[in-house]
């Protein structure tokens, strides 16, 4: 009796044709459970589903734990690893240069809220149009895992050390510096943290992200306010996030006293059901007094706290040309031998 061979399926392919091994990147050296990982996943499957050609994406990051990330997704695309605490001020060069490439940084609470707080502020307030991820672990992971600027005052260390200084609250500050598309979430909620990812790739803009991801080498313990088992029970949504990619737009009823609506820049659609009564994404007063209550009460707020699709990225602000700046020739960005002799005699 002979048999018909049954073919191989054939494997998946996103809407340019492209498999989700075209977006993975080399093999993770970080410790096995580290939250980081999970990002990395979501990461490479919101790039996937998007559409988004790996080479025309740039990877920004740091030092520290979260900067070694970006090796371990889209291996095709362009990346660069700064010193401590500089990527902002690469990425906003690099996209002055190219204003047309994708630019996605992942930095850590050390990278960002210490030594690259000042340059941090600045991209924010500037709108710089990029994604940027925390991962956020509440230590400094590569140095045997002091407490970072977001660890929680009374959080202990495996040591029993108690923090005994406030933290800093990443996402009440990016929200009042000025950047357009901020939230938080969970590296355990890949639901969560899936649609959210896609939603900002929507997003023209500054985006910021502060994922918790626990650090099961220093801070996975009793006392840490930055554990699985700690943001399991502590993890308090302020609505459920769905998204519609503008591909794949669909008119849907929805009752608008419980879901917002929000469209973004490329015209796919945010849609937050409201779990919190008083909960307006748009409303930045209101975001950084509900961040402030929740900090209070010992609540974790996950979900998008605040969300601004009028204001204009930084890029539009510049009045910049179409073209990349990088690809433009020496004749229309260096002044002419006779351009600059009438400046040098008009200040004679």
């Amino acid at each position: 009796m002979s048999t018909t061979p049954v073919a191989p399926k054939a494997p998946k392919t996103n809407r340019i044709g492209l498999q989700i091994l075209d977006y993975r990147g080399g093999k993770t050296t970080l410790c096995a459970g580290c939250g980081h990982n999970a990002i990395s996943e979501r990461i490479t499957e919101a790039f996937f589903d998007m559409g988004v050609k790996p080479e025309r994406v740039m990877k920004m990051s740091g030092i520290g734990c979260s900067s070694k990330s970006p090796a371990y997704f889209m291996s095709r695309s362009f990346s660069f690893n700064s010193v401590h605490g500089r990527m902002p001020s690469v990425a906003t060069g690099a996209l002055l240069a190219n204003k047309t490439m994708r630019s996605i940084g992942v930095s850590g609470d050390g990278d960002t809220a210490s030594i690259g707080m000042g340059q941090f502020v600045h991209l924010i307030r500037r709108n710089v149009p990029m994604i940027y991820i925390i991962e956020d672990n509440g230590v400094y992971g590569l140095t045997k895992g002091q407490f970072s600027a977001t660890a929680d005052l009374g959080s202990k260390l495996k040591t029993g050390v108690v923090n005994d200084l406030p933290a800093i609250d990443i996402c009440a500050l990016a929200i009042q510096m000025g950047a357009t598309f901020v939230g938080r979430s969970f590296s355990g909620d890949k639901r969560q943290l899936s649609a959210m990812l896609k939603a900002a790739l929507s997003h023209q803009g500054t985006v910021l992200l502060d994922v918790i991801s626990p650090c099961v080498t220093f801070n996975d313990h009793e006392g840490s306010t930055k554990s699985y088992k700690y943001m399991q029970e502590h993890e308090e949504p302020v609505g459920e996030v769905g998204f519609v990619p503008y591909f794949e737009d669909i008119a849907v009823d929805y009752d608008a006293n419980t879901t917002i609506d929000v469209r973004l820049h490329d015209g796919s659609h945010l849609r937050l059901r409201k779990l919190h009564e008083d909960y307006d994404p748009t409303d930045k007063v209101h975001a950084v007094k509900m961040l402030t209550e929740s900090h209070e009460k010992g609540e974790v707020l996950t979900g998008v706290f605040y969300v601004d699709t009028q204001k204009p990225d930084f890029t539009s602000l510049l009045n910049m040309v179409e073209e990349p700046l990088a690809t433009l020739p020496s004749e229309r960005t260096r002044p002419s031998r006779e351009v600059l002799s009438q400046l040098m005699e008009g200040h004679l």
